[in-house]
Formats: structure tokens, sequence, C-alpha cells
């Protein structure tokens, strides 16, 4: 008797990178691009510091309890981190690339979170974090508006670059 291997037709165990549609205007492209060189300088500067960072963000006593705040710090970066790959259209696969996308919201989510309660929350903090404890940025409700700003590029980069299917789209051909 003789063995009988099973036939995959189209099918494949390892997910396919595919390259990331058009941007629906050239400044869509733009923004995520400026999006995406925000996250990096965010992300480096807290990795450099991080030593001080995860500490510093203990200390805000942020409302989600001891365990979610220790881990709230390594989420922060690595959302900023792995949003990148969406922004900077690279060749994703689809779930990555909706993944990353989410990550762009995670991140603007997290930073309207944080100044807002550094805003009301009563804490005395000497810095905001974006730069991690590299730069003193005293807060205030510059950080509010900076982290809005934040959500309304990963809105616009979303919007952008959305990497379903579009009906309406008139992407750029040049």
């Amino acid at each position: 008797m003789l063995p009988v291997k099973p036939i995959l037709i189209g099918m494949s165990i390892f997910a396919t990178a595919l390259p990331a549609k058009l941007p629906r205007t050239k400044d869509s492209g733009k923004v995520a691009i400026m999006y995406a060189v925000i996250l990096v300088v965010f992300a480096v500067a807290q990795l450099y510091t991080f030593e001080e960072f995860l500490p510093y963000i203990l200390s805000l006593d942020l409302p989600l309890g001891n365990g979610l705040s220790s881990a709230f710090a390594p989420l922060l970066i690595a959302s900023e981190v792995f949003a990148v790959p969406f922004l900077l259209r690279m060749r994703l696969s689809p779930a990555f690339t909706y993944f990353s996308m989410g990550l762009g919201w995670v991140a603007a989510l997290a930073w309207i979170f944080v100044s807002i309660w550094l805003n009301v929350g009563g804490v005395s903090a000497e810095t905001v974090g974006f730069l991690g404890t590299v730069v003193t940025l005293a807060p205030g409700l510059w950080a509010v508006f900076i982290s809005f700003a934040l959500g309304i590029l990963a809105t616009w980069s979303s919007w952008g670059l959305w990497p379903g299917k579009r009906s309406d789209v008139k992407s750029l051909s040049n």
C-alpha cells in the first residue's frame, strides 16, 4: 500500500506578504510617514531611558491596577514600534497589516489616556513621557492637544492607506 499525501491546492501554511495598496491621496501618504517618524522618535527615546521610563509610568498611578500598569510601558512602546510597518507601506501579510494599523490607534489612544490622566488625575509629574525621560516636557493642556493630534494622524493614515477593499477610491497611479 502506498502512502497517501494530501494535496494542498492554493494553500500555504506560511503567511504571504503582499504589497501595500496605493494611498488615496498624496497627502495621506505623507501624513502616514510623518506619523511613523513621530512614533519612531517616541519609541527610541523611551527605549533609551527604559530603566527610568518604567518607574515613571508606575509613578503616574494610572487607574489600571498594578499588573496592567507594569505592562503599560512595554506595551505602549511595542505598539509604537509595530505600527510603523503599516505606516511605511511595507510588504506585510493581510492580517499583520490590519494588526499594525490597529497598533497605530492603540499608541494614539494610550497617549490620549496618559495626557488626560496627567491633567485631571491630580498627579504631579515632571514630564509627559512622550520622549521618555530623556527630555523633560512639563504636562499641561498642550500634551492633550498633541495626543489628539496623534489620533488625527492615526485616523488620516488609516483612511488613506486602508488595506481592505475600497469601492470609492481614486488611488494615485503616478
